[in-house]
């Protein structure tokens, strides 16, 4: 049995096929390629898995930035909570634990027990939390994200609340002459600072990190003065699709 699972990010799509519970194929699209692309429109946006290279399905689900206002033909929607703790639970195997989910334009922190969803808390209006601060910041520092996220040493204080102030603020350290390693242990550690209040709310041993900045050392380092485990999912970026998967072939009708 094929279980297909779509993730409709702000920025990209992700897309899983499952078979038998186990992943056979994910792919990323952007957004704009993927509606362009991939979709035509009658009355309701119909996806065409041929050219998406994926034959016919047994069950479609969907969720993701675009559930709300893209309704897919033939897709049953859930919502992202659901899809990311589905998605958490599949790929760690646990079910009981504080999921820390941090995409490119909002933040979602979740408690479940006994695979059960108990408390959740979101960050969708500022991107200063976001995985976008980081793009951001590393774009004016002119490295890549992956080797800002190596830095976590030694970090100096960067007040800025605001992700496009903390760009200026960026910047007149970096006239001040502080070195380029440092200030990417600061933007990581001014990242850190977002989320704590967030997490303080959530007590708990078990952390466990899905979407884009899931791998970043930086944060995982810092998270680690405050849960005993930090487990990083195999496949952070795609976890709501892969959710979306275990939803269907486990819980849907």
């Amino acid at each position: 049995m094929l279980t297909l699972g779509i993730d409709l990010g702000s920025r990209e799509v992700k897309i899983v096929l499952m078979e038998n519970n186990k992943i056979v194929t994910k792919k990323k699209v952007s957004t704009v390629s993927f509606y362009r692309d991939y979709c035509t429109f009658d009355g309701k946006v119909i996806v065409d898995l041929a050219k998406l290279n994926i034959g016919k399905v047994s069950r479609a689900v969907s969720t993701g930035y675009g559930r709300n206002n893209t309704d897919l033909k033939l897709f049953t929607p859930i919502n992202e909570i659901k899809a990311h703790v589905y998605g958490a639970m599949y790929q760690t195997g646990l079910k009981d634990f504080i999921l820390l989910d941090i995409g490119g334009q909002d933040v979602k922190v979740v408690k479940v027990e006994k695979g059960i969803t108990t408390d959740l808390e979101l960050n969708e209006k500022c991107a200063a939390s976001c995985g976008r601060y980081l793009e951001n910041m590393a774009n004016v520092l002119e490295v890549s994200v992956e080797e800002m996220s190596k830095h976590y040493e030694n970090p100096i204080e960067l007040n800025s609340t605001c992700a496009v102030f903390s760009e200026s603020e960026l910047i007149g350290k970096i006239a001040e002459g502080i070195p380029t390693k440092t200030l990417c242990a600061s933007v990581n550690y001014s990242l850190y600072k977002r989320l704590h209040p967030l997490l303080n709310k959530f007590k708990g041993n078990k952390l466990v990190l899905t979407g884009g900045v899931a791998n970043n050392t930086a944060i995982q380092t810092y998270l680690k003065k405050d849960y005993e485990y930090i487990i990083s999912a195999k496949e952070p970026e795609f976890n709501g699709a892969i959710g979306c998967c275990y939803y269907g072939n486990n819980f849907s009708k």
